[in-house]
């Protein structure tokens, strides 16, 4: 993304800086939520939401083990250390994706399973939910930048111009990513409901 013109101003800097970094982790965030949800195709991603209890602390399974895509229907997850097979089994179950896992002693075989329209309906609702957090997050970030300008205007640091600019500006930014998230959300939405 870039700097609005606002940005020059000496003043605004740091505050449009701060808003994109903020912007772009919620964006981020909300890329990731959308990788946790299944469309009936295996893909790595979806046992990112997983995290796994192995020596007292919740570690990302990824850290613990390599998971492949050995077919469209299928993921196996081959740990690292043996021992963490059972524990790696039960977070998957646990986790709530509707996933099977089958353990052979040294790797975990988990077959998607195509899904019911309950299920997609289900699953749209969880990305209407994620979604809505996320605009919402978008929202605070967006307020949070217009109470900085507002300050910097109460202590005269910039002209009424440029907060008026500045405003404009932050909004513009929003919009843009407030439409990123949608188009996002359109293309999942899409993934889930076709059969």
């Amino acid at each position: 993304m870039n700097l609005p013109a606002s940005a020059k101003v000496p003043a605004l800097g740091p505050v449009f800086q701060q808003l994109l970094k903020r912007m772009e982790k919620t964006a981020g965030d909300f890329q990731e939520a959308l990788g946790g949800i299944r469309t009936g195709r295996a893909t790595v991603h979806l046992l990112d939401p997983v995290r796994v209890e192995y020596y007292g602390t919740a570690m990302p399974v990824n850290q613990l083990a390599t998971v492949h895509v050995p077919e469209p229907q299928m993921l196996t997850v081959q740990p690292f250390d043996a021992g963490a097979l059972p524990a790696i089994e039960k977070a998957i179950r646990a986790a709530d994706l509707g996933l099977n896992p089958g353990n052979d002693g040294k790797l975990i075989r988990i077959p998607i399973p195509p899904l019911t329209a309950e299920r997609r309906q289900d699953l749209v609702k969880t990305l209407n939910r994620a979604l809505e957090e996320h605009r919402t997050g978008l929202r605070n970030v967006r307020r949070d930048g217009n109470d900085a300008v507002k300050k910097l205007k109460a202590d005269k640091a910039i002209s009424e111009d440029e907060e008026r600019r500045a405003h404009e500006d932050i909004q513009k930014l929003t919009d843009g990513e407030l439409q990123r998230l949608e188009d996002a959300a359109a293309t999942k939405q899409k993934e889930l409901i076709t059969l």
